[in-house]
Order: structure tokens, then sequence, then C-alpha cells
């Protein structure tokens, strides 16, 4: 089957960015003067209508893709700077954070900061490029992450005050970190946060809703694995809540994705990734040949292979990080790196473990990985 594929900035840095189109990579679907059309229009829509704080997410996300695209596919071109230095001061403003940030662009994020620090003349934007660089590279340290996710979720709320999607990150923080540290703390103070009666509870979004009422149910049945003193009492506020609703709970997507054009949710089956070209079907069958070696106890002489094989799934993520297969190609390579013992394998798998359960922590994969599971009914 063939897969088909902070506000406001001043108007003088997006006329710098005008760019001529040309005609995109062959391989490559996103063109990145598409991108920047996109990311243009996105800002259009949003000066429209007086920036609120989806306007400042969408944007961002724009930013994000459009600067994705230059830096794979037009690393020297001035532009690149230019976008690099837009998702530094739109990423600050809207306090981008990876555990919060659903674009899978972390590794990006990482790469404008440290090309800002690098070089940037203005103290302030490098001092803020140096804040995003710590929450990207803090990945690998979940409980640093929780605390900077926390915090950010936070100083958004303060921002936009009363705005729903600002006021849904004050639970979605405390309950990602939950999940992801285990720290059953949190969760405590994800239900406390639902709890109160200004929390927008109709609007869960897809992503945790199920899950978090869940554990509200279980917590109130004395039955939630771990719980703490008032765990109880605020899940049956919460359900209480949801009772006195005047209409079924709905929970819907917070945002939809607004850029289809940038990397459709399959990569084509012709585009090749990593240093040997593997295409997704490459991929899929290198990972069946190490895992059959690995059965005969080739073990650590299948590393260098293994390795090869990451490379192409990171390269693919960075090019298409919405693809539906994603999780499940992180997972097939994190069991397969954990079947070897080299420095080298280990650092991968811990590599890719964190892509994994931070970008894409809702996925079915990222939870077999995770301590503890999700809570089932």
């Amino acid at each position: 089957m063939i897969r088909a594929g902070y506000k406001t900035i001043a108007a003088g840095m997006l006329a710098a960015l005008m760019l001529s189109p040309v005609a995109a990579r062959a391989a490559i679907e996103a063109d990145p003067q598409v991108l920047y059309d996109q990311m243009k229009a996105a800002y259009q829509r949003a000066a429209e209508r007086n920036w609120d704080y989806a306007d400042q997410e969408q944007y961002l996300s724009t930013i994000l893709d459009a600067g994705r695209a230059y830096s794979l596919q037009r690393p020297t071109d001035p532009a690149y700077g230019e976008i690099a230095t837009l998702a530094v001061q739109v990423g600050t403003g809207l306090h981008y954070d990876p555990l919060l940030n659903h674009d899978g662009a972390a590794w990006y994020v990482r790469e404008a900061s440290n090309w800002v620090i690098k070089n940037s003349g203005d103290p302030a934007l490098v001092r803020n490029a140096q804040d995003l660089l710590q929450r990207a590279n803090a990945e690998d340290a979940p409980a640093t992450l929780a605390r900077l996710a926390d915090d950010d979720a936070t100083a958004n709320l303060h921002d936009y005050p009363g705005d729903v999607d600002a006021a849904l990150q004050e639970v979605e923080a405390p309950w990602r970190s939950w999940i992801l540290t285990g720290d059953p703390s949190w969760r405590t103070l994800a239900f406390q946060r639902a709890a109160a009666a200004n929390f927008p509870l109709a609007h869960l979004p897809t992503s945790y809703g199920p899950e978090f009422v869940r554990a509200v149910q279980m917590a109130s049945a004395g039955t939630l694995s771990g719980d703490a003193a008032g765990d109880k009492a605020n899940a049956d506020t919460i359900l209480q809540r949801l009772k006195n609703m005047t209409s079924p709970l709905i929970i819907a997507s917070v945002k939809a994705v607004p850029h289809d054009v940038y990397l459709s949710t399959l990569a084509p089956a012709d585009e090749y990734f990593g240093r040997m070209g593997y295409s997704v079907l490459g991929i899929q069958n290198e990972l069946k040949h190490v895992n059959f070696m690995l059965d005969y106890n080739y073990g650590n002489r299948e590393a260098g292979q293994a390795l090869l094989i990451a490379d192409a799934i990171e390269g693919m993520q960075r090019v298409y990080p919405r693809d539906r297969d994603m999780p499940k190609l992180l997972y097939a390579e994190i069991t397969t790196l954990d079947r070897m013992s080299t420095p080298e394998t280990k650092s991968s798998e811990a590599r890719l473990r964190s892509l994994l359960t931070i970008e894409y922590q809702d996925s079915p994969e990222a939870r077999k990985v995770l301590t503890p599971p999700a809570p089932s009914s």
C-alpha cells in the first residue's frame, strides 16, 4: 500500500522573511516556501482576532514547521536564521515546553536556540534562547522536565487569564508529569486543580481526557493505587461537577492541526532516511532482520546495524513527526536496542525512549515503557 503523502512580531521581521518560491526537493514533500506561506497566513488570521492563546499556539506550530523545513532543506538560506529567531521569540512568549507542546519539534527548538545563542547580539534574546534550551535539553531528566512544565503552564495562565486552553494546561502539566515520573504528588495536584470551580472540565482534550476521568473514577471508588489524602474528596468533586453539567461531557481536541501541507500524516513510501537511506519499509525489514539475528544470539554484533536503523527513524521523525506509525517504529527500535549492551546502543535507546514517552506520550507504545502504567477500568 502506497503511503501518501508572542505575541505580535514586528512587521519588519515578517517582511524580511519574504522569499521567492522555488521548486521543492523531489523527495521531501514539505516545501519551505509553502510552510512559510502558512506561517504568514496564521499570523494574519491571529492579528485579525487579537491574538488569543490558541492563535499563539497555532502560529508557533507554523513557525516550527517552517523552521524544520529550512533546517532540513535550506540550512544556508538567510531565512533560516530569521525563522530560528522567530521560534525563540514566539516560543518564549508562549512558554514553550516539550511536555506540553505536541508538535514533535524539540530537536528544532534546541537547534534554533543554539543558533540564537551563537549568532544573536541581543542579550535578552540570548537569555530567552538559553531558557528554551534548558527545556529542550530536559527530555532526559523527567523530574526537571515536570517542574519546568508546571512552571510554564502556570505562566501561560497568568498571561492568558480566563483562556480555556491555558486553563487546561494547569491540569495537563501535572497529569503528564505523573505519567512521566510516577510521582503521585503530580497526580494529586492534577486532581486538586481539576476540582476547582473555574476549571473548564467540559473541555478536556481527547489526548488525556478519557484516561484522566478513569483515574478520577478510581480515586472516588477508593481503588486508585498510591492515592494521597484528599484525592478521593477532589475526585468526588470532579465527578459531581460532571454530573451537574447541563449537557454530556464531550471530550474534544483542543485544536486541530491547521497546517496539513506540512508533512502529511504518512511519510511517502519512496522517501529515504538516515545515513543508509532506508525507506519506511526498509526500516521495518531491517528491524525484522536484526531481531532475527538476535534470536540466534548474535547479540552486540548487531549493534552497528541497529544504530543505523535508529538513525533512520530519528531522521524520519524530524521530517514526518505526525506519521501515525512513528510510535510503533520508536517502540520496535527501543525494544531491539534493549537486547544489546554496548554504550552506543544504550545511549540511543535512552534517547529514543525520551522521544517516545515525551513527544508521543499518549500512544499505547509510550505507555508500554512508562512506569507506572496508565490506569485501566
